[in-house]
């Protein structure tokens, strides 16, 4: 209002995120829970993932308190994993619904990257401060067969690599005005030149890693839109059709790159897209610092005798 630009302390900018995240991973749980048709008693594991700020007792104990969940949930919570944390607390959430078939596992992400925009003259500093944004989301895992009519998404397996380059190219500090993300022009060059191989391992194709991959048996794509030029490099290296990214495409022009919270929204579009087929198989892919590759295979699912509504 007067006219000044501030440049808030990291503990000034942290306080914020500890005033407003909360708020978001409660919404963004109940959201869920509600669609899942599963109340806040029958959680027994909370999954939290977050690189935006930090307080403990954290979100996950927090979840626990706001929500009615039972104070003997087991927690964890997934930190400073960026971009791609998503799928590790995905992961976290899987292999404890395989090993125990009647846990059921809230699994929540939100982000409030614009706490950490700074004033720059460094292009690429300005680049990370426009492509980034705010949001939660929440899934419900578990092996226990749906209530609700509608398609759910069957969980496959899981990979992670890491690039041959690209550690000094996207990574995320904590620095005095804020935490500090340096996302160089290369990532998409990067990302474009190994993408190929990542998911040639992911969807098991052996052969000449210089191949091209066959992504024929893979019905849509959730690709986590670090910024338009991932997305375009991404759709060149492997040669898909415009209609395989439009989900992503959709959430980056609508809701900007949310970190961790992102993919689970192109999810949430792939789950209520009725024009896929029957048992769609899913590739989902994330970028996160190092330069890391996160993937996870899914099939859409609509579970007999309850048609094709929305789940």
């Amino acid at each position: 209002e007067d006219g000044q630009l501030r440049a808030p302390s990291t503990g000034e900018r942290n306080a914020v995120y500890r005033r407003e995240a909360p708020p978001l991973f409660a919404a963004a749980a109940r959201y869920a829970l509600a669609r899942a048709d599963v109340d806040a008693s029958e959680v027994t594991h909370v999954v939290t993932a977050s690189c935006t700020g930090f307080f403990a007792p954290g979100p996950d104990f927090l979840l626990v308190k706001q929500l009615g969940i039972s104070p003997n949930a087991e927690r964890t919570h997934v930190g400073f994993m960026g971009c791609a944390a998503a799928f590790p607390a995905l992961r976290v959430a899987t292999r404890i619904s395989e090993s125990r078939p009647d846990a059921v596992v809230l699994v929540v992400c939100a982000e409030l990257c614009s706490l950490h925009i700074r004033s720059s003259q460094d292009p690429e500093q300005i680049v990370a401060s426009a492509v980034f944004a705010d949001g939660a989301a929440a899934a419900v895992v578990s092996a226990r067969e749906p209530r609700t009519p509608g398609a759910v998404l069957d969980v496959g397996a899981f990979t992670t690599s890491i690039t041959a380059d690209g550690e000094q190219d996207m990574d995320w500090s904590i620095g005095a005005q804020g935490f500090e993300m340096r996302l160089t022009a290369e990532v998409p060059r990067v990302i474009g030149r190994e993408i190929a191989g990542v998911v040639r391992s992911m969807l098991g194709e052996p052969g000449d890693p210089s191949a091209a991959v066959d992504a024929s048996a893979v019905d849509a794509w959730a690709v986590h839109p670090g910024g338009r030029s991932v997305l375009d490099r991404v759709q060149a290296s492997l040669e898909l059709p415009d209609e395989l990214l439009a989900h992503s495409r959709a959430v980056l022009r609508e809701h900007g790159n949310m970190s961790s919270a992102t993919v689970l929204f192109i999810l949430r579009r792939i789950l209520e897209d009725d024009a896929l087929p029957p048992s769609a198989r899913i590739a989902a892919l994330a970028f996160g610092p190092g330069l890391t590759v996160e993937t996870a295979l899914l099939t859409r699912r609509v579970p007999r005798g309850s048609g094709q509504a929305a789940a």
